[in-house]
């Protein structure tokens, strides 16, 4: 064990709660959550993605804090500190070592997008949207995937950022940022949303994204709205596990687990709230799909008044959230290194982000040189997918379902009745069963369904 394994701790309970919320919200609550809605009926959608998170992501979160603060220490070690003290079997260990590699895929993609959020912010404060049309928007857009040195600048500038961060350590890096990145997310989105109220079409926005229309129900609508409400979160992979080892024995799991999931839950609304008024008021297209933040809404910035400086506010807030949840993330591959080897923190962000680095140039090249070649052409599933596609989809179709009925199975039958009452501490109440009954039953079923529908 590392010198440094018995300073992994939060300051505080706000700390902590700062950390697991920056970690859950990310650029996945604003850019997929509205483009997804948009997609498949608003209101529906909506209504079914807030029973998801009750009924589905959030047993599976206190799952996920329960197994992390219990086992202690990275991914990879909580599941060895299981087996001594709890008994699970030892076979845990490779649930640790899959998320642990998740991870580590994931943010090496993740930093890559994350990097386009950085180059429009600076383009928003450069250059500004005024006079933007779609075509405009849509070559801006191209140009960007177009251009391979561009990206590779911007992934390392946040990757750079985000090591810088990790190599401070909890107390100095982590919480430093955190302290402030957090409440400025919210503030930011606040502030978006008071503009959209008065200079964006707010009946037609909010009839859109909370009214629901029945028709739009099908199944189709009900797994993506269950999926978004999951994977938003992001379980599965041990980050939040990674975050919540380093919480104290006092803090309420419970009342963590609702903190956190209403706030992504929260963001991901106040996001919808905030952008469909001005799509609607500008006379655009709420289904543009992937699209709708890079090429669909910097047409409405270029449109309104002060378009420019609510532009710069959009793209800093979603840099902000991609960065309070890569730091969790990077945190997450350190916690590893430094459990099994004799690495300094310092040594272990530097070889981890060079490694983040180069595979994430394969991510890069995806949208350049690269965007034909299909690694991965001889399994049925990836023979359309380039590098960053293949990538995506083992993280996010296989490796975060997978891990997320995992992690309820652990929760709900790996660990004894006795080991999850000792760290829930509410007693063996309705709460407790009715929880356990969820993440035994229904989240693993759940997950499952998305996962066969997503294959």
């Amino acid at each position: 064990m590392n010198a440094d394994t018995e300073q992994r701790r939060w300051s505080s309970k706000l700390m902590f709660l700062a950390a697991a919320i920056g970690s859950a919200v990310g650029i996945s609550n604003v850019w997929k959550f509205t483009y997804v809605a948009g997609e498949n009926g608003g209101g529906a959608f909506v209504l079914i993605y807030v029973g998801a998170i009750a009924l589905i992501a959030l047993p599976a979160l206190i799952a996920e804090f329960l197994a992390g603060r219990r086992g202690g220490a990275s991914v990879v070690k909580t599941m060895h500190n299981l087996h001594r003290q709890d008994g699970v079997s030892r076979h845990w260990r490779y649930y640790g070592h899959m998320a642990a590699l998740g991870t580590f895929i994931a943010l090496s993609f993740y930093t890559v997008v994350a990097g386009w959020t950085v180059d429009y912010f600076v383009r928003s404060v450069v250059d500004g949207f005024d006079g933007m049309t779609a075509e405009r928007a849509g070559a801006t857009l191209d140009g960007l995937m177009a251009n391979s040195g561009r990206m590779i600048v911007t992934h390392l500038v946040f990757l750079g950022l985000t090591a810088l961060t990790v190599a401070g350590g909890i107390r100095g890096g982590l919480e430093k940022a955190l302290r402030w990145l957090t409440p400025s997310l919210f503030a930011l989105l606040l502030a978006l949303l008071v503009y959209a109220v008065f200079a964006g079409d707010m009946a037609a926005g909010a009839s859109f994204l909370l009214v629901p229309d029945f028709e739009a129900f099908d199944r189709g609508t009900v797994l993506l709205a269950v999926g978004q409400a999951f994977f938003s979160l992001g379980i599965g992979i041990g980050v939040l596990m990674t975050v919540a080892s380093y919480m104290d024995s006092k803090t309420s799991i419970l009342k963590a687990g609702l903190i956190v999931a209403a706030a992504d839950a929260g963001v991901a609304l106040i996001a919808g709230v905030a952008i469909f008024p001005i799509v609607f008021a500008y006379g655009l297209s709420p289904a543009e799909g992937p699209g709708l933040i890079f090429a669909t809404l910097p047409v409405a910035f270029g449109q309104m008044p002060g378009g420019s400086v609510l532009g710069a506010m959009f793209f800093i807030l979603m840099a902000i959230a991609a960065f309070t949840s890569a730091i969790t993330m990077l945190e997450t591959i350190v916690s590893v290194v430094r459990d099994f080897t004799a690495l300094s923190r310092i040594a272990s962000v530097v070889i981890v982000t060079f490694l983040l680095w180069i595979a994430g140039l394969g991510t890069v090249f995806s949208f350049g040189s690269l965007a034909d070649f299909h690694p991965l052409s001889f399994i049925p599933a990836f023979e359309s997918r380039n590098i960053f596609e293949s990538l995506d989809y083992i993280v996010s179709n296989w490796m975060m379902p997978a891990g997320g009925v995992l992690v309820a199975v652990l929760a709900g039958w790996g660990l004894s009745r006795q080991a999850t009452l000792d760290e829930l501490g509410i007693g063996d109440t309705a709460i407790y069963r009715v929880w356990r009954i969820l993440v035994r039953f229904v989240v693993p079923i759940a997950i499952f369904l998305v996962f066969l529908v997503n294959l």
